[in-house]
């Protein structure tokens, strides 16, 4: 039998996974437009 705790349940922790996954790639973007040097080509240098 499933029940509605269960449906509950279950939509929490896909909730959760697409939370971490989210996460996660936009820390990966950031280190690739760093190591790429996108972000440094943006902005001029201070002086």
């Amino acid at each position: 039998m499933y029940t509605i705790e269960m449906a509950y349940a279950r939509m929490r922790e896909l909730q959760d996974l697409a939370n971490r996954s989210r996460a996660h790639q936009s820390v990966a973007a950031a280190r690739h437009a760093e190591a790429s040097g996108a972000r440094a080509a943006r902005r001029p240098k201070k002086r």
